[in-house]
C-alpha cells in the first residue's frame, strides 16, 4: 500500500450558508490523502499504473467550484467522485478548510475532516 498526498490545494469559491458568502466568496484550502497499491507503478515507471495526482487535483477543483452550503457536502462529492473515477484508490482522507470564516471572531480557519474506505 502507498500514499499520495496533495497538500494545500488553494481555491476561491462561494460555499456557505449565508447569502453574503454566495456573493462575496472566500478562500479555501483542501488537503487530500489517498491510499492505493503503488507497487506496480514503482516497478513499471508508467503513469497508467498509478493514481494520477493531476486527476485528483482536477476533481477537487471542479467539485469545489460547485456551490454548497456545507463543507461536509462538498467533501462528500469529492470523495464519491474519486472512488468512481479512480478504482485503484482504497482509502481517502480529506480536509476542507474555510480560511477566515465569518463567525464573529478572529479564527484563522475552520476545517472538516472526512475519511472513507472503498466498500
Amino acid at each position: 500500500m502507498g500514499i499520495i498526498r496533495l497538500t494545500n490545494i488553494r481555491v476561491f469559491t462561494n460555499h456557505g450558508c449565508l447569502e453574503e458568502e454566495a456573493k462575496i466568496g472566500s478562500d479555501y484550502r483542501v488537503d487530500l490523502e489517498i491510499k492505493a497499491d503503488l507497487r506496480k507503478s514503482a516497478d513499471s515507471d508508467e503513469l497508467a499504473d498509478t493514481v494520477d495526482y493531476v486527476h485528483l487535483n482536477r476533481i477537487v477543483k471542479e467539485e469545489m467550484a460547485i456551490r454548497s452550503k456545507l463543507l461536509e457536502h462538498v467533501a462528500k462529492r469529492i470523495i464519491v467522485r474519486i472512488f468512481k473515477e479512480l478504482p485503484m484508490v482504497s482509502t481517502i482522507l480529506l480536509e476542507v478548510s474555510k480560511i477566515n470564516p465569518p463567525i464573529g471572531g478572529d479564527v484563522e480557519q475552520v476545517t472538516i475532516v472526512m475519511e472513507e474506505y472503498r466498500a
